[in-house]
């Protein structure tokens, strides 16, 4: 028989995400996968090319790819952007799909917030621009004035 003190016996508290917090979205918890979906797919994008320039360069060092100049380094830049292009759009599809939906969710979320603003706007334009129209026509018809003046009128 082991022995535990009533203290191990409760579960200890452990810090989670609070669904109603600061880590809650307006669409809801994002999958840990697409949180910089954009600085992700930008970063390999630059590692991709930076490890074709270094192949474009290797090649020109050692004679592969005749180098004279300036505009030879140019050169081997250009056919580093050339060939880590269609290698970027094959092997980052997937991380392309997913800063497209981290890219839409945002403009989502932002479009709904600001219809939801502009419709707080409008009703409190509405119930200003009803309570003046209110005022106004209690203003313009006061009743015991308009008969007191016709009563002075028949005597």
């Amino acid at each position: 028989m082991s022995s535990k003190s009533p203290s191990s016996t409760q579960p200890t508290s452990t810090p989670q995400a609070d669904p109603a917090g600061a880590d809650a979205r307006p669409g809801g918890p994002r999958p840990a996968g697409t949180a910089h979906a954009t600085l992700r797919y930008t970063s390999m994008r630059a590692t991709i090319f930076l490890a074709c320039l270094l192949l474009a360069l290797l090649l020109g060092h050692f004679g592969i790819i005749p180098v004279t100049g300036t505009t030879g380094y140019i050169f081997l830049v250009g056919l580093a952007a050339l060939v880590s292009a269609p290698l970027s759009y094959v092997l980052l599809s997937k991380q392309r799909d997913q800063m497209s939906a981290q890219i839409v969710e945002k403009v989502s979320g932002r479009r709904s917030r600001t219809a939801d603003r502009i419709a707080a706007q409008n009703a409190e334009e509405d119930a200003a621009d009803d309570a003046a129209r209110a005022a106004s026509a209690a203003a313009a018809v006061p009743a015991p004035a308009a008969s007191a003046p016709a009563s002075a009128q028949q005597n």
